[in-house]
């Protein structure tokens, strides 16, 4: 077990030594996990084959689940990319710093480890101020998933990262609560086509604004089994109790839970409820058990406080989380994917 350290950045010139011992911890191989704008990432020496490697003990993650590198400007992506297509470039013009990663052709200077034996490389800058200053202290590429054991709910305070990580990493930076609340939107960029691997913050929309052609890929694997990008090909997201999702009306919502309400009782299964205002307010229910996400229909809430209202009932223990789900469509796809398989696929349009 390390001796895990905690520290708080403030965004003044007092973060200076701290962000310099963190980046010396990432050259010598160490691990620190690191605030962005969508979850917290934990950190490793991108073009260090062991340090990767550390990451996959750390979270319990499967060997062939790719790693994004976390890179503070777009010269960062020079060493580690061996083509940028001029599409590629446009895309990082418009949406870098931001929830966007890039699967590009790699260099020979990127480990396995980093790729999951892929011959390309997912990368990204994050929009988070204090973040960017600890890749630059860093001095190397980053690799970064959720700073969460695999198949957990991602973390998005530092007290969340510190709860499934403590003692697994040297360093935790705290950067306050991340602003967006789900992962990155991945996309595959070849030649005008951008085809989108998992959906995050930045849009089909947003990207058709700028792409000629714009797709989103089904699959979950390569031919040889290996996911293309990371969080496709393993049950992600899950808090410790099952997970209901409803997605409809605040009045249809209200009485599909009121229906499991009630054969829980007669069952006497305890529930917790991760829903809207209004539904809430509508089904009645009330308690410790209850998680309020915000606003019927607003995506943008519930996408960020998803991984917070799930990571909730394993402090407050229930049988069964009914939930509230949002329609598709901006980054609602994006939220309705992790609910998909926070749910392990049990999801009903009411």
């Amino acid at each position: 077990m390390k001796d895990t350290k905690l520290v708080k950045l403030t965004g003044t010139s007092a973060d200076k030594n701290v962000l310099e011992e963190a980046g010396r911890l990432i050259r010598q191989g160490e691990l620190v996990i690191f605030p962005t704008e969508t979850v917290y990432g934990i950190g490793a020496n991108g073009l260090d084959a062991a340090a990767c490697r550390a990451i996959y003990t750390a979270k319990g993650r499967p060997s062939d689940n790719p790693l994004i590198l976390t890179v503070p400007d777009k010269a960062g992506v020079e060493a580690v990319v061996s083509y940028l297509p001029p599409l590629a470039e446009t895309l990082i013009e418009k949406f870098w710093p931001g929830p966007l990663t890039l699967v590009l052709p790699r260099k020979d200077t990127v480990p396995d480890a980093a790729t999951g034996g892929l011959d390309t490389v997912a990368l990204r800058c994050p929009d988070h101020a204090g973040c960017r200053e600890f890749l630059k202290a860093a001095g190397v590429p980053v690799a970064g998933p959720s700073a969460n054991l695999s198949g957990r709910p991602s973390p998005t305070t530092a007290s969340e990262a510190f709860h499934d990580m403590e003692g697994r990493v040297a360093m935790i930076l705290d950067g306050g609560s991340c602003t967006v609340g789900v992962e990155s939107t991945i996309v595959e960029v070849l030649d005008n086509v951008v085809t989108v691997l998992r959906p995050g913050a930045v849009t089909e929309e947003m990207l058709a604004e700028v792409a000629p052609y714009v797709t989103t890929d089904t699959h979950l694997v390569t031919g040889k089994g290996v996911p293309k990008a990371p969080g496709m090909k393993y049950r992600h997201y899950a808090p410790e109790a099952p997970v209901r999702v409803f997605v409809g009306s605040a009045d249809q919502v209200s009485k599909a839970v009121g229906e499991v309400r009630t054969a829980a009782e007669n069952d006497g299964k305890r529930l917790g409820y991760l829903l809207s205002r209004e539904v809430i307010e509508k089904s009645e229910v009330t308690g410790k058990d209850v998680y309020c996400w915000g606003t019927h229909g607003n995506k943008t809430e519930l996408a960020k406080e998803l991984y917070r209202g799930l990571l909730f009932f394993d402090e407050h223990p229930v049988d069964l989380i009914v939930a509230e789900g949002v329609e598709t469509g901006g980054i609602g796809t994006a939220v309705m994917n992790r609910m998909k398989k926070a749910a392990d696929g049990d999801v009903m349009t009411v």
